[in-house]
């Protein structure tokens, strides 16, 4: 299945931390709960002859550019492109990394929030000003049967919606916050 969870609200009301958590036990986010999840359902299956491939894709949308995450380097500043074809949507020369654990997973997701775009404004001391998407994308095999299956599960935690006047945002936060705001409407 193609599944997609949003992650939406105002500024400062703990998205981000929904989505990435902070820690082990309790303090884990979806992410690393999707990925267990998915995890453990894929070694029941393949005690049944499936096997599985699980690889992870990290985008974040800022001011209407897409930039990739897991980028080597601190640019990200390649061009990426939404792709619409044979039924399946992807986005263009975006680094896809191999998953076999969860603690692979909470590798990059740590790298990926390093290099997303944070700025403080006065509601917010690290407000995110873009929207960022996880994507697992798993695949199956039964070698027996010749059966395939794929599907992707995206997470999506958008840029928490503000009001200017209350953000205090001027300059670049400003048009950063104008085109949040457009997105999300």
């Amino acid at each position: 299945y193609n599944v997609c969870l949003f992650s939406y609200g105002q500024t400062g009301s703990g998205k981000t931390h929904t989505m990435q958590g902070t820690g082990n036990g309790q303090m884990r986010g979806i992410i690393p709960r999707a990925i267990e999840q998915v995890g453990q359902y894929k070694e029941h299956l393949e005690k049944d002859g499936w096997q599985y491939d699980m690889q992870v894709s990290f985008v974040e949308i800022y001011n209407e550019t897409i930039r990739d995450l897991l980028a080597p380097g601190a640019g990200h500043s390649e061009a990426h492109k939404i792709i619409h074809e044979n039924g399946s949507t992807t986005i263009s020369g975006v680094n896809t990394e191999i998953v076999e654990s969860v603690e692979q997973a909470h590798v990059l997701v740590r790298k990926a929030a390093a290099a997303r775009k944070v700025e403080a404004t006065q509601m917010n001391a690290h407000s995110s000003r873009s929207h960022t998407i996880f994507i697992l994308h798993v695949s199956g095999v039964h070698a027996a049967s010749g059966s395939t299956l794929s599907g992707a599960l995206n997470l999506v935690d958008l840029a928490g919606s503000e009001r200017v006047a209350r953000s205090g945002a001027s300059g670049d936060r400003l048009k950063e916050a104008c085109a949040i705001n457009k997105s999300l409407s």
